[in-house]
């Protein structure tokens, strides 16, 4: 409703979320925001379009919410933009900051209040949720105060022969709309190399949309040559200290030059770098010079190095499976792909909640099963085609999360995550489990790994956050986690739904619910409303940044019962399972996840 509101109010629809799908067909009508269609190789963007003016529009609401888009775009004249709406008696009390230019977005959770005066003059009261705070480098970050439910801006008509409004009272902060955002800026994917530099790992960032091609190339290097996004710097490094662009990138007939200073540079250096340009500019195609100091040192063919170096390893289409009895059982549905149980027969027993995963030829297996006290502990295990032996943990728990596998290039150091009485803990394929320190308090109920295997989202006390992992010599360390905010509470099951999305469950005016929305916090899109009872397990597909976009690949278990997205997943959907005793009924299927 919130959504369908802002559109209305906005004077426009929504922005579109679908792209072509591909793998596993889906039912859903919802589909994953992508990065949409490849720009040619020289061509300008610069075509989007401009927040509105002052003058578009005299209804006090929709005034204001124009004015939540005012500051989009180029930061430089983001102050200008603003004061355009302003009373000249009330510019001072919107103040240009004098450090880096800030802009505060925020999500509007109801509709605003407007109070009209006889006199023309009327109060916009706004009901927000701070999202984070869009940085001059593209990155947003969490909020750096405590939420502000509440803004008010006070209007009047503007002079004699202008119809237009002006605000006379606002609050000293300059504001940014989260549809604003979506709106006028261009999500924007780079890369950073891990730690041990065999797996990169994805950044989001903004770029205004009105940026011509040349400029937000350039753009797309400095932010390469700078930080990462404060959450992810504790599992990527960064370039050389003192890699800047010596000016600007320049592009024509499919062939682009970049020129940068990179101290030290070798040709191991030079080849990761490659790697990274290549996919941070994947909209590119063509070659691309890449000189240091003016001196040509490598040229990339920009479609080749991405087929060479593929972000993430595939293993074609993922299979999905399900717990029936006690026991993991394969899904089966027209036109999908559907595979034997990887695990040993006498171990495939008393489970109530399963982890199966790839690492090349290997297969990767975390299963929690219980015993006649109810207790509960991990069993863990791998082998190439089916996992032969499956190790438990020393200890027994009343609680066992669902296990994530962190999807490490190290074919030697595979380890997982795993809630157990609302602790984060680590594991390895011997089930050996060590509890990992998060600087955030409260009980721990779900933890879930991107497909990088250096980024994890966890629900903690209710509320979702995500944090980067570093794997240095083995050693798993997780870094402060940064808050997603969220229009959900009381927040139940997380996975990863995309590179830079995530599909949650919680909380909507006290109705179960199931959201997608962007690690930073933005772009929340409802999936699921007509649930009826709390979300107890969610798992998801995470397309990659390859072969497109699924629509929707996601299942969950509320009240018992499996779900894939709207459908109900039925008894005749598992394969191999006996017909239960005459007069008895038969079990549901729980728990669904993936093998991918």
């Amino acid at each position: 409703m919130r959504r369908r509101l802002l559109a209305v109010l906005l004077g426009g629809a929504l922005l579109p979320v679908g792209l072509t799908g591909c793998g596993i067909p889906a039912e859903s009508d919802v589909r994953v925001d992508g990065r949409g269609p490849a720009a040619e190789a020289g061509a300008s963007n610069g075509s989007g379009s401009q927040p509105p003016t002052r003058t578009a529009s005299t209804d006090p609401k929709e005034f204001v919410h124009n004015y939540l888009a005012a500051a989009a775009g180029e930061r430089d004249q983001a102050y200008n933009r603003a004061w355009g709406f302003i009373a000249p008696e009330a510019k001072g009390r919107l103040q240009e900051k004098q450090s880096e230019i800030a802009l505060t977005v925020v999500r509007l959770r109801e509709s605003p209040e407007v109070k009209r005066n006889n006199d023309g003059t009327s109060v916009v009261t706004l009901n927000v949720q701070q999202v984070g705070v869009l940085k001059p480098d593209g990155t947003l970050t969490a909020p750096v105060a405590a939420p502000e439910p509440r803004y008010q801006f006070a209007l009047r008509p503007a002079n004699t022969g202008d119809p237009g409004l002006l605000i006379t009272d606002l609050p000293n902060v300059l504001l940014l709309s989260d549809e604003a955002l979506h709106s006028y800026y261009v999500e924007r994917t780079i890369y950073f190399w891990n730690s041990d530099q065999n797996r990169l790992v994805p950044d989001q960032r903004y770029l205004p949309s009105t940026m011509p091609a040349e400029r937000w190339v350039t753009q797309v290097v400095k932010w390469l040559a700078g930080e990462p996004s404060e959450w992810l710097a504790p599992g990527v490094i960064r370039l050389p200290s003192g890699t800047a662009p010596i000016n600007n990138a320049t592009g024509s007939d499919g062939r682009w030059e970049i020129n940068l200073t990179m101290p030290g540079a070798n040709a191991a250096q030079l080849a990761r770098l490659a790697t990274q340009l290549a996919w941070s500019l994947s909209e590119l195609t063509g070659q691309l010079d890449l000189k240091i100091q003016n001196q040509s040192r490598r040229t990339i063919d920009l479609e080749r190095e991405r087929l060479d170096n593929p972000l993430y390893p595939s293993s074609g289409s993922p299979q999905r499976y399900c717990v029936y009895d006690g026991a993991i059982h394969p899904l089966s549905f027209p036109g999908e792909p559907s595979g034997p149980v990887p695990i040993v027969a006498a171990a495939n027993k008393g489970i109530v909640s399963a982890a199966l995963s790839r690492s090349q030829n290997d297969i990767l297996a975390a299963l929690v099963v219980t015993r006649s006290d109810r207790r509960q502990r991990l069993m863990a295990g791998s082998g190439r085609d089916q996992v032969p032996v499956l190790n438990g943990s020393s200890r027994w728990y009343a609680s066992v999360g669902r296990p994530t596998w962190l999807r490490s290039a190290d074919q030697q150091h595979q380890y997982g995550l795993v809630v157990a009485d609302g602790q984060l803990y680590r594991f390895d394929d011997l089930a050996g489990m060590v509890p990992v320190p998060l600087a955030v308090e409260g009980p721990v109920t779900a933890v879930a790994a991107a497909l990088d295997g250096h980024r994890i989202a966890l629900i903690v006390d209710g509320l979702l956050y995500v944090a980067a992992v570093s794997l240095d010599g083995g050693v798993v360390t997780i870094g402060p986690p940064r808050r997603v905010v969220t229009p959900l509470t009381d927040l139940t099951a997380v996975d990863w739904y995309a590179e830079n999305q995530l599909v949650f469950a919680g909380s909507e005016d006290r109705r179960p619910v199931i959201f997608q929305i962007n690690v930073d916090g933005t772009g929340d899109i409802p999936l699921e409303r007509e649930i009826g009872s709390p979300v107890t397990h969610l798992s998801a597909y995470p397309a990659g940044a390859v072969g497109g976009v699924p629509t929707g690949l996601y299942m969950y278990e509320a009240n018992r019962v499996a779900f894939r997205n709207k459908e109900i997943i039925k008894r005749d959907q598992v394969r191999d399972v006996t017909s239960p005793p005459a007069g008895t009924r038969p079990s549901n299927p729980t728990v669904p996840f993936f093998l991918y």
